[in-house]
């Protein structure tokens, strides 16, 4: 999702920590940092050195690790009680630019964490992005998630409400499923099998 300003101070209030898309043409602006840092999102990323790009894992995909060169920039450390949120201490507002590895395109996103939180743990959040996605595409094909014909918010959601907790259901049986060993089958000896039941039993022809 885009990132306004509606949104993120919701989530601030809410004590929430987020990682949110915006354009290369957001506007940035630091706070007590040397050197300041103000700008387009874009015009920031243009100006880096390569010192400040590094190659982190945003998960494990299809292909294997998705990798990207990421950057992140400390813009300020701000009371959490400025914005009434119940998480008390100094929180990171930042910018976090991810730099694709094949044509260099960029993806820019607003960052609010608690002051210490790394990179990479940023990187992680932004990430599992790919996972809700896939879901839903598995939602879609197999349980018809996007097959109604709704014209209301309320038709919608009664929808998406039963097919969202039946694909959750399937997937954790699934999960146990796989996860179950089968059992070890007891073979039986060749003087077992030839004795046969009734010897076995005691009876005598």
């Amino acid at each position: 999702m885009y990132g306004v300003g509606y949104v993120e101070r919701m989530l601030r209030r809410a004590g929430i920590g987020y990682v949110v898309c915006v354009k290369g043409n957001h506007r940035f602006g630091s706070w007590a940092t040397n050197p300041l840092i103000a700008g387009e999102a874009k015009d920031i990323a243009a100006d880096l050195s390569a010192q400040d790009w590094r190659r982190l894992s945003a998960g494990h995909g299809i292909k294997g690790e998705r990798l990207y060169d990421w950057a992140y920039l400390s813009l300020a450390d701000l009371d959490a009680e400025e914005f009434d949120c119940p998480t008390a201490g100094p929180w990171t507002r930042g910018l976090l630019i991810r730099r694709n590895t094949a044509d260099g395109d960029l993806a820019c996103f607003t960052t609010w964490c608690p002051k210490g939180t790394t990179m990479q743990e940023l990187v992680n959040v932004e990430g599992a992005r790919w996972r809700v996605e896939e879901c839903f595409e598995t939602a879609k094909n197999e349980f018809g998630l996007d097959h109604n014909e709704t014209r209301s918010w309320y038709g919608w959601h009664r929808h998406t409400s039963l097919v969202m907790p039946a694909y959750a259901v399937m997937a954790s049986v699934r999960y146990q499923a796989n996860s179950l060993k089968p059992k070890k089958t007891q073979h039986r000896t060749r003087q077992s099998l030839s004795a046969g039941p009734y010897r076995k039993s005691g009876v005598s022809s």
